[in-house]
């Protein structure tokens, strides 16, 4: 076989450096998603306004008739559509968004499946396997970043955990 199987944990850890790695990735000319998010949401928390998240049912390469068709009514009804995108310049779900969050993540639209992750199809880092193939490195960055904005919110809004925690909602 000639290489050695990497543990769970360096495997882990390897995965999620490169998760971290989306976070550095220059976000110009829009500012970082985590400043952006933030911004909206506590602007809006202030207004006693409401955000429709739109980001994670449309992926990020564009959007889906349905999630359009949701983000439009929420749109019509007042709501900020704030769209997280790894494609900020195409897809449907644009026209629908009050705010862009660009996430600079290779997602299943950018794979060419040449195991060197940068959706180029050049396959010139390495001729190996990719470590997260399709868009399984954009939905990992969401879920830092989610993370990140639940943290960050609750410094600027002056919440505590339990009172963040009890308006959670899970819409799977």
């Amino acid at each position: 076989m000639g290489s050695e199987t990497p543990s769970m944990s360096s495997l882990a850890s390897q995965i999620c450096n490169h998760i971290a790695s989306i976070f550095a990735k220059p976000t110009d000319p829009r500012p970082p998603p985590l400043d952006l998010m933030v911004t909206t949401l506590t602007s809006t928390a202030a207004q006693n306004g409401r955000v429709f998240l739109y980001g994670v049912a449309s992926a990020g390469p564009g959007g889906f008739s349905t999630v359009d068709a949701l983000c439009s009514l929420a749109r019509s009804h007042g709501a900020t559509v704030l769209l997280l995108t790894a494609q900020p310049e195409t897809g449907s779900c644009v026209k629908h968004a009050s705010v862009v969050c660009y996430v600079p993540a290779q997602t299943m639209a950018d794979d060419k499946g040449d195991g060197d992750g940068d959706g180029d199809g050049d396959g010139e880092e390495e001729k190996s396997r990719a470590l997260m193939p399709m868009g399984s490195v954009y939905e990992g960055a969401l879920f830092v970043l989610f993370e990140m904005v639940v943290y960050r919110l609750g410094e600027a809004l002056g919440q505590s955990p339990e009172a963040i925690r009890s308006r959670h909602t899970n819409l799977e």
